[in-house]
C-alpha cells in the first residue's frame, strides 16, 4: 500500500533533473516559471461559460472518474480551467516535456511522463493506476505531434483498462492568437470569453476488439468535430 501511495504521489512531484546539463536545468526551471506565469496571468482575466455541465455532475454522482478528451490546440484554456483539479496529464520524456510537466504540476495537475512516441505504453499504465486511485485524467487526443484534429486511441485504451468514461470536451476562446505550430495552438487574448462544452460520455468495454475500438474512435472523432463546430458558432455569435 505504501509503495502504491508513493507511485501516485510521484505524479505531483517535480522529476529529478540530474540527467540534464547545468544549462538545461536552468532553462527548464526558467521556462517552467514563465509558462506557468503566462497561463495564470491571462487565465485570470478570462470569463468562462459552460455547456452540458450536468453530464460531468452525473459522472461524479455515479462515483465514476472522468477521462477528458480534447484537441491539443486547446491546451491553454484547459490548463487554466481545470487548475487545481488533480487530473493527471501525459507529458513527454524530453527537454520541452519536462518544463511543461513542471508548469502543469504548479497548476495542480499530476504528470505521467511518456508519449505516443517516447515511453507511451509505460505512461498509459501509470495513468491507469492514477485513474483507479480516483484521479481524473486528461488527454490531448491528437497529440503529441498530430495529425491535427485526428483522434488517436490512447484515451480509449485508458477507458478500456479502467472502465471509466471518456468525456469529449471542447474549449473555445472568443478572441485568441494562433501560434505557428503543428497544432495551431490557440492562446486566448486577455479578458476574452471562453466556452467549455461537454459531449456525451461513453466507456470502452474490456472485451471490445480492434473493430469495436475503431468504432469508438470514430465516435470520439465525431463528437469532438461537433463540439468544435458548436464552439465556432458560439464564437461567431459573440463576435457579431
Amino acid at each position: 500500500m505504501q509503495k502504491q501511495f508513493q507511485k501516485i504521489k510521484k505524479a505531483d512531484e517535480f522529476a529529478d533533473l540530474s540527467g540534464y546539463s547545468l544549462r538545461q536545468r536552468i532553462l527548464i526551471r526558467l521556462a517552467d516559471i514563465v509558462f506557468y506565469s503566462f497561463i495564470v496571468l491571462i487565465g485570470a482575466t478570462l470569463r468562462y461559460e459552460t455547456r452540458n455541465w450536468h453530464l460531468l455532475e452525473e459522472i461524479e454522482r455515479a462515483g465514476q472518474v472522468p477521462i477528458y478528451a480534447f484537441w491539443h490546440n486547446q491546451i491553454f484554456l484547459a490548463a487554466y480551467f481545470f487548475r487545481g483539479s488533480g487530473a493527471v496529464v501525459m507529458t513527454s520524456r524530453s527537454f520541452d516535456g519536462e518544463y511543461i510537466a513542471r508548469a502543469i504540476q504548479r497548476l495542480g495537475f499530476g504528470a505521467a511522463r511518456g508519449s505516443s512516441t517516447r515511453g507511451g505504453v509505460g505512461a498509459l499504465i501509470e495513468m491507469a493506476r492514477f485513474v483507479r486511485a480516483k484521479r481524473a485524467a486528461a488527454f490531448t487526443v491528437d497529440g503529441p505531434r498530430g495529425p491535427r484534429g485526428v483522434a488517436k486511441n490512447g484515451v480509449l485504451l485508458l477507458s478500456k483498462k479502467t472502465g471509466q468514461p471518456v468525456v469529449p470536451i471542447c474549449f473555445t476562446a472568443q478572441k485568441f492568437w494562433t501560434v505557428k505550430s503543428w497544432d495551431k495552438l490557440r492562446i486566448p487574448r486577455p479578458f476574452s470569453r471562453a466556452l467549455v462544452a461537454l459531449g456525451e460520455p461513453f466507456s470502452i468495454r474490456e472485451a471490445d476488439d480492434d473493430a469495436a475500438l475503431e468504432q469508438s474512435r470514430k465516435r470520439l472523432q465525431t463528437a469532438l468535430n461537433q463540439l468544435t463546430a458548436e464552439g465556432e458558432e458560439w464564437r461567431k455569435n459573440k463576435t457579431e
